[in-house]
């Protein structure tokens, strides 16, 4: 019977620690995240058209569509600009 409560005691203080730790990977990450996106600029464009510039509608999704096409679905239109 000893046995049987120590083994329950080791169990207990084990499940105690798990919680503990994963509970240190959540707020630790949860930190990292807010830090990142806080002082980290992201550069990338979202997708979306300017609104400063006239846009023909009929002749992005004409572009889009053919590039579709052509790359059998795996290639995507990133910007769009009119050659000088």
């Amino acid at each position: 019977m000893e046995n049987l409560g120590t083994a329950l005691g080791l169990l207990f203080i084990g499940m105690i620690m798990v919680v503990i730790v994963l509970w240190l990977v959540v707020l630790l990450g949860g930190m990292i995240i807010t830090l990142t996106n806080k002082y980290v600029k992201d550069n990338r464009n979202d997708g979306t058209i300017k609104k400063n510039k006239k846009t023909n509608t009929r002749k992005i999704a004409a572009i889009t569509a053919a590039v579709d096409v052509i790359t059998q679905g795996q290639g995507r239109v990133e910007s769009i600009q009119k050659k000088k």
